[in-house]
Formats: C-alpha cells, sequence, structure tokens
C-alpha cells in the first residue's frame, strides 16, 4: 500500500500544488481573492486555468466539469473535454480563465421551487475559489456556486457562504472588543458519516431497496443489537478491503478520513474525517458519499446512506460537528486565563441564545422523510431541540444566572486499580448521546442530521443564527466604555442565559418525561417533515436570512417549496412501491403457501390423521391473507386521495397523518406473516439474510 503522504492530495489541485505551478505573482492574487475576498482578474484567471488544465491533463484528465449542488441534494456535473479542434484537422487542449471563472449549465430540470419558469432554461455556474479543484475519473472537478437568470440563487452552497460571511463578520466585530483582530474566523465542519453495507445481491433481490432507499416491509432478525457485539467490534475482511480501497481514493482527494469503526446495528459503520473549513468539510462529504456508492460494488457490496433502511434497530445518522476558528484559536476552547474565559463565555451564550431562537428553523434544517423514522427512535435524538452542556458548564451557568459563587470540580484523577495501568484525568463533561446538540469539550455535535442529508442546510441555519446573537452583543456592548466592558459583558452573559435557558437539557433525552417537561418549557416538538417545515417561510425565519443577506424572501420560499414537493414525491414513490410488492410479490407468495397448507390438512384429514396444528396455520394464513389486502386496498385510497390535494403544504401533512400510518398498518400486515411463513416460499432475503450476511 502507498504510503499516506505520497497519496495524500495527489489528485488535489491545493496550495501546494498551486505554489508549484502558478508563477509568484499569480498566486499571491489568487490567494487574496481566496484569502480577502478580492475580485479575481481575467488575466490572473487564465493564467490560473492553464496552470490547472497542464496539471490535470499530467493526471491523465481528458475533461472538465463545474462540480455543483442543486437544490434536489446531491451534486451535478456536465463533462466537457479540453479539446479544441483546428482547421487542419488537429486538435489542441484549451481550457480559458472564463471557462474556469464561469459555466452556463441547463437549469431547467433542476428543482428551482418556483423561482424560474421551465423554458427559463439558463443558468450560470461560478467558480468558488475557497475549495479546492480535484481529479475524479480523468475529468477535472471545479466547485462553484449555482445561480439562476436573475442571480437568485438555485444550489446549497450559495447560502451556506453567504452565511460563513456573516458570521465572520459580527464574530470579529465581537473579538475586536476583546482587543483581538484576526484576519478570518472560519466556521469548522467535521461530519461523521455513518452508513450501511450489505450483500449486492440480497440488495437487487429487494425492490423496495433498489428503489426507495429503506427495507419497506421486513420483519425483525432473529437477533439484532441487543448483544452489544458489533459496536467497536473487528472489521470483517471484506468491510475491511472496501473501507481500505475508500481511505486511499480519498486521501488522494485530500480529503482526511482519520477514523472508521463498526456502529452499533449489524452491518452498520462510520467514517470520521478531521475538521475542515465549513465549505470544504461539506463539498468532502458530498464526495465522501459518491465514493461509498461508487466503490462498494468492487467488493460485492451495496453502501446505503438512508437514514433507516431497516426498522427495529439504529439508523444512521451524520453528526455535525461544528465550531468557530480565529486563525489557529478556537473560540468554542475554554481558556486559561479570565479574558479567554469571558470570550468563550460570550461565544458560547451567543450559541445558546441562536439554538433556542431558531430551534424550529433548525429542526427544520434536517427534515426529511427518511430522517422522521430516525428520530425519536431511540438511537437518535428526539425531534425536540435541547443543548447539552454537561455538569461543568451546567453548573458554571446556574452560578452566572443566580449570581452564586462557582466552585470548579477541576480534573479528577481516575484509578484503575490495576498497578500495570496509568492513572489519566478524566474529563469534567460527560458526553450524552441522546441530546441533539451538544457541548463536547471545544465544539457543539448537532447530531438530529441524517445520514444521506447535505449539511450546507443546517450549517447555513446555525451560522446565520449565531451570527444574529453576536450582532446583538456587538450592538449592546460597542459603545461601552473600556473600564466597563468585563462588567457591561458578564451582565448581557448572564441576561441572555436566564433568558434562554430552557434550551439547556443535560438529562436523557430518550425519556418520555423530557417529551413533556419539553412542552411544559414551550419547546418545539415536530415529528414529522411536514409538520417542520413552516418554520422554513415564518416571518421570523425570512427576517433572519435576510438580515443577513444569506436568502431573500423569493430564495427562501423557492426552497421551502423544493423540499415540500421532494417529500411529497419520496412518499408516493413508497407508497406506490409498497402497494406494488404487496399485491405482485408477498400476497401471491403467502397464497401459494397457504394453498399448499390447506391442501396438507384436506389430504391428513382423509387419512384420519390430527392436524390440528396445520389447520390453526392455514387459518392464520388465511387471515392474515385478507388483513393484507385489506390494508394494500386502505392505504391505495389515501394514497389516491392525497394525490387531489392541490396546496403542497396540505398534500404534506395528509401524506405524514394519514398515510404513513397507513403505510405502517400494511407492512405490519405483512411483517406478522412472514414469521409464519415458510422459508422456502417468502420471496426476499429476510433480515436475517441482509444484515448478517457473509
Amino acid at each position: 500500500m502507498s504510503k499516506i503522504s505520497q497519496i495524500y492530495g495527489s489528485n488535489v489541485f491545493d496550495k501546494r500544488t498551486m505554489r508549484e505551478k502558478l508563477p509568484s505573482a499569480t498566486y499571491a492574487c489568487l490567494m487574496r481573492t481566496v484569502e480577502q475576498g478580492e475580485p479575481l482578474d481575467l488575466e490572473v484567471a487564465n493564467v490560473v486555468a492553464h496552470a490547472m488544465k497542464e496539471w490535470a491533463i499530467e493526471k491523465g484528465a481528458t475533461h472538465f466539469t463545474h462540480w455543483f449542488q442543486p437544490l434536489s441534494g446531491v451534486t451535478s456535473e456536465k463533462h466537457d473535454a479540453f479539446l479544441s479542434p483546428e482547421e487542419d484537422g488537429s486538435a489542441i487542449t484549451r481550457f480559458s480563465g472564463k471557462e474556469l471563472i464561469q459555466g452556463e449549465p441547463d437549469a431547467s430540470s433542476f428543482p428551482s421551487g418556483g423561482l424560474r419558469a421551465t423554458f427559463e432554461a439558463r443558468g450560470y455556474t461560478a467558480w468558488d475559489p475557497t475549495s479546492y479543484a480535484f481529479i475524479k475519473d480523468e475529468v477535472l472537478c471545479i466547485p462553484t456556486a449555482f445561480c439562476s437568470y436573475r442571480g437568485e440563487a438555485l444550489d446549497k452552497k450559495t447560502p451556506l457562504l453567504r452565511s460563513m460571511h456573516a458570521v465572520e463578520a459580527q464574530a470579529k466585530r465581537v473579538l475586536a472588543l476583546f482587543g483581538e483582530f484576526p484576519e478570518r474566523i472560519v466556521t469548522t465542519v467535521g461530519a461523521e458519516q455513518e452508513f450501511f453495507l450489505i450483500s449486492e445481491r440480497d440488495y437487487a433481490a429487494r425492490e423496495d431497496l433498489v428503489l426507495t432507499g429503506r427495507t419497506l416491509f421486513g420483519a425483525p432478525p432473529c437477533k439484532g443489537q441487543e448483544l452489544d457485539e458489533h459496536y467497536f467490534g473487528a472489521i470483517r475482511p471484506t468491510v475491511n478491503a472496501f473501507m481500505k480501497e475508500l481511505d486511499d481514493e480519498l486521501w488522494a482527494l485530500g480529503i482526511s478520513a482519520r477514523t472508521k469503526h463498526n456502529e452499533v446495528a449489524p452491518a452498520q459503520h462510520e467514517l470520521a474525517p478531521i475538521f475542515a473549513n465549513a465549505n470544504r468539510a461539506i463539498d468532502e462529504n458530498l464526495l465522501t458519499m459518491e465514493k461509498m456508492r461508487l466503490l462498494a460494488s468492487h467488493h460485492g457490496l451495496v453502501c446505503l446512506l438512508h437514514e433507516k433502511p431497516f426498522e427495529g434497530i439504529n439508523g444512521s445518522g451524520k453528526h455535525d460537528n461544528w465550531s468557530l476558528a480565529a486563525g489557529d484559536k478556537n473560540l468554542l476552547d475554554p481558556g486559561d486565563n479570565p479574558v479567554e474565559n469571558l470570550r468563550f463565555l460570550v461565544f458560547l451564550t451567543a450559541v445558546i441564545e441562536a439554538v433556542d431562537n431558531y430551534q424550529e428553523l433548525l429542526r427544520m434544517s434536517v427534515a426529511s422523510a427518511g430522517n422522521d423514522h430516525r428520530l425519536g427512535a431511540h438511537e437518535a435524538p428526539p425531534a425536540i431541540v435541547s443543548i447539552f452542556l454537561g455538569d461543568e458548564l451546567g453548573a458554571i451557568m446556574e452560578s452566572l444566572i443566580n449570581g452564586t459563587e462557582y466552585h470548579s470540580a477541576g480534573q479528577v484523577a481516575m484509578d484503575l486499580g490495576v498497578a500495570v495501568l496509568p492513572n489519566f484525568l478524566k474529563d469534567n463533561t460527560d458526553r450524552n448521546r441522546t441530546s441533539p446538540f451538544a457541548f463536547t469539550g471545544n465544539k457543539f455535535e448537532f447530531r438530529m442530521p441524517g445520514s444521506n442529508v447535505n449539511l450546507a442546510d443546517a450549517n447555513t441555519v446555525l451560522n446565520t443564527a449565531v451570527a444574529k446573537s453576536l450582532k446583538g452583543f456587538a450592538d449592546a456592548l460597542e459603545d461601552v466604555p473600556t473600564e466597563r466592558f468585563e462588567s457591561a459583558a458578564i451582565a448581557w452573559v448572564k441576561r441572555s442565559l436566564t433568558d434562554h435557558q430552557r434550551i439547556v437539557f443535560n438529562g436523557n433525552g430518550y425519556a418520555g418525561e423530557w417529551e413533556e417537561e419539553a412542552a411544559r418549557r414551550g419547546l418545539a416538538n415536530h415529528k414529522t417533515t411536514a409538520d417542520a417545515l413552516p418554520a422554513y417561510v415564518a416571518p421570523k425565519s425570512i427576517a433572519l436570512f435576510e438580515e443577513f443577506g444569506v436568502l431573500n424572501e423569493t430564495e427562501v420560499r423557492s426552497r421551502y417549496e423544493v423540499k415540500l414537493d421532494k417529500y411529497i414525491k419520496l412518499l408516493s414513490i413508497e407508497c406506490r412501491v409498497m402497494k406494488r410488492m404487496a399485491r405482485r410479490t408477498y400476497i401471491p407468495a403467502i397464497s401459494r403457501y397457504a394453498t399448499e397448507t390447506a391442501q396438507n390438512v384436506a389430504a391428513l384429514d382423509a387419512i384420519g390423521v390430527d392436524c390440528a396444528s396445520q389447520r390453526d396455520l392455514a387459518a392464520r394464513l388465511a387471515a392474515g391473507i385478507v388483513e393484507a389486502a385489506r390494508a394494500t386496498r386502505e392505504l391505495d385510497a389515501l394514497h389516491k386521495q392525497a394525490e387531489t390535494i392541490d396546496d403542497s403544504q396540505e398534500r404534506a401533512t395528509f401524506y405524514a397523518h394519514q398515510v404513513v400510518p397507513a403505510m405502517s398498518a400494511l407492512r405490519r400486515a405483512i411483517d406478522g406473516l412472514e414469521i409464519i411463513t415458510c422459508r422456502d416460499f417468502w420471496p426476499a432475503p429476510s433480515y436475517n439474510n441482509l444484515l448478517f450476511y457473509v
């Protein structure tokens, strides 16, 4: 295997490669664009484009593409060759600065939520120089933003970049009050990606997995995750081979894949990178998901990124580890002196205030048909947004609110009671995996996002909400005299924590009592996407986005419509697949077994043999078939009724509260028959097969 240092970043046009390939003056100009936002001159772009093309061709690339993130939630690319034919019949390679900076894909078939009519096909992609270009499958991929002919954002990257600028501007105002003037402040993200790997053969035999990404039917396996033996267990050879190939591919793309392990559920795994600038981290996560899907087939596997592919066992999330960095200084890292501690408390309080004020918007940002099955299912945080601070910070908060003296517990030495094992210092704060938004020492871990989501949405909301809180602090204290600043800052922290303490919960988020307590505190509990999405277009949300130039009202409403439309379409597809499988796969197979069982009963009766057990089985099968047919008809009627509702929000709500329960009823009917039907007759791989493949 190649050394990591030789592989890492070999297919990325990063700073190291830029310094090598670009003239020093061009490199300096480009860095001013990247780091200070200066406009990029076309002549400089031409030099960069030529160097980028030559480097890519050396690496075997033949095409280039503007790689972007439309509102569909996946990445998109259109490949153009470097080829330029000459009059004499020869050809040369060409790639101009204009082609680097701007592209013009047909935008007519991408979701826009009403931003443009179908016949208005023109759209533009614009180079994002803050995210490195890379080579993938012999194509030079240039990360870009995507907008309409009239300039509205049609992608997820553009509002993310705007939100990063907004929180940076406000954080600089706050730090200036502490006498600190960093050149750049960036949000950092580390995305912990969970996924399932199953046999390609079994996947192909499950129509529901192929068409929807999850199993719409399936009785529980004989053994699930109750023995806790899969978590951090030895990685099976087939999976390990896949992970090794994935590591090499990701490292070549400059993606710092560091940690990999088995997750709690059988056949479930996790990959986690090192933190990076939020913009690049999200680009890299999208690339990681793409590579997972593509490389799995090399090993006879299929990678499932659905949030809940199997009922009754853990689903898959994507923990969004978020922080703010000023140079090499983490602004959420508690300091070693009073000034640093006060600065930390100001930023911590700003996040607490932001999450409380915009809890419904944060919940909306992770809403999807798949994640509805995961949130609150006792392996993921509940649909109620709350913050975990831990014992130490929780006690600090209470002392500030109550005006009492705080006594730190300090770090406690742990003695493991075995002479050969060293003593070590215990952290002041334990981890709480039931919390949706947990402080974990020097960052917040937002655990609600599902495994298949683009994290741009959640981080756009979080960045903008925190910018709002930081702006409130700066507005309140910029005119305060220096000698009064410390007391004024502490007073602001105390006031804000007092006003927003309801969002802090250090207990068990899975407990039923918490749901009741959250209601008493006035916290929202939107259990379905249909219930969560209206927060997107609430006047408060629109005002937030417009205040910081992240999205205008038209862009917000278009995204709301896109999310509604996707939710409705996904559930409609699931309905069609369920009805088809029930009618054409499961009921016929069960009927054949019921017929054979009935024939056996008749044969045994004819010779006077007691066959009470077989008779009972035949009756249960017959009754189950009747129930499954009835549940199919009920689902069909509700599905058809849903499709007649014109208003998108009303249709989504009908799907969530009428159709989904009918889908569950049909599933229960079929799953109940699976456990009494002979395996030779069952038409699809069971959970035992899918989760415990060899």
